[in-house]
């Protein structure tokens, strides 16, 4: 629902930022040669480090810093890395890629550093040109994306339409938005219902109790807002394994070290070498392509973490330095009195 996310107040689209840890990356090994290394030392001859290992990578990242991008790409080609994306990304996937063989070398990584699996959300809402203020947003389309950090893989999809109750009619702007057609809402089931069918399919992929696993975002309001709303409008408490969840814009804009207004949807695919596959403000097909930026991350070595939690009904920040903590086995919440 990049539309109303990028169409909020500016207050709202203030968000503190979380570092991210490391992910270990494959099994190659990534080698620049000490000549190349040692050739050019001024960046990193004036630190003081505790350990020979961080001074090498220190000299290594100042020799890939004077790399040109063809020169990245060919080094990235030798390590059968990706290729693409443009130059400041393929900086931090070479840097990563040696920094992670370094250490693993001396076993300060573990190879049990992220979730098994991440379920990729990107709700959409009924909605109206300008989205006024006080206008209620309702989720019509919920969707999930299944990916496997093991694999590297889209394992599977879920996806139903729901029926909106406080404005049953939807606008002929949320229509045109989201391709999403008042008879296909009207057939729909309602909320309580659509979540309840949500976790059943969580549940037979043992989300939770055979397999950790994180909700992952594009933004904060998706878990914040409109699931917190509707969770109102349907009398139902919020759901506990959607109260934390990684915001993948802070987490890339931290890995990649860009601005947030490189964060935008399109923007991270565009720099990652990718184009958006399919029909935007498709609540599925934004989460494929979320999906795809988050595969891609895990491959440059993100260790991608939960950064974000809502609590009493208030978004907090969340560090990732702490202990991995998957979602809990997911159950259908009660009803408010």
């Amino acid at each position: 629902m990049e539309e109303q996310k990028e169409n909020r107040p500016q207050a709202a689209r203030d968000e503190a930022a979380a570092a991210p840890a490391a992910r270990p990356p494959g099994r190659q090994h990534c080698r620049i040669s000490d000549q190349e290394a040692n050739g050019k030392t001024s960046a990193a001859s004036s630190n003081d480090f505790s350990d020979p290992i961080y001074k090498e990578i220190a000299i290594t990242n100042g020799y890939i810093n004077r790399m040109t991008r063809e020169e990245l790409r060919s080094k990235l080609a030798e390590f059968k890395l990706e290729t693409r994306g443009v130059k400041d990304v393929l900086k931090k996937r070479l840097k990563n890629y040696y920094k992670k063989q370094k250490l693993m070398q001396k076993e300060h990584i573990s190879g049990d550093s992220c979730y098994d699996y991440i379920c990729v959300v990107d709700f959409e809402a009924t909605c109206e040109e300008g989205n006024p203020p006080e206008f209620v947003h309702e989720i019509i389309e919920f969707p999930v994306v299944l990916v496997n950090t093991r694999t590297l893989e889209i394992e599977d999809t879920f996806q139903q339409y729901v029926k909106p109750e406080v404005n049953p009619k939807l606008s002929d702007f949320c229509i045109s938005l989201t391709g999403i057609t008042q008879d296909i809402v009207d057939k729909a089931d309602i909320f309580p219902q659509v979540l309840q069918n949500v976790i059943e399919w969580m549940r037979q992929r043992e989300l939770g109790t055979k397999y950790s696993y994180s909700m992952l975002t594009d933004g904060s309001w998706d878990m914040s807002k409109f699931l917190n709303i509707q969770c109102r409008i349907s009398r139902i408490k919020y759901p506990s394994f959607a109260k934390k969840w990684i915001n993948i814009r802070k987490s890339y804009g931290n890995f990649y070290k860009v601005p947030r207004n490189q964060t935008k949807l399109t923007i991270m695919l565009e720099n990652l070498g990718m184009s958006y596959d399919g029909r935007p403000h498709s609540g599925l097909d934004d989460s494929k392509n979320i999906a795809r930026i988050a595969i891609r991350m895990l491959q440059d070595g993100c260790d991608l973490r939960v950064n974000e939690r809502i609590h009493g009904g208030q978004l907090m920040t969340v560090s990732s330095s702490g202990p991995l903590e998957g979602a809990p086995a997911p159950q259908m919440p009660r009803y408010r009195n």
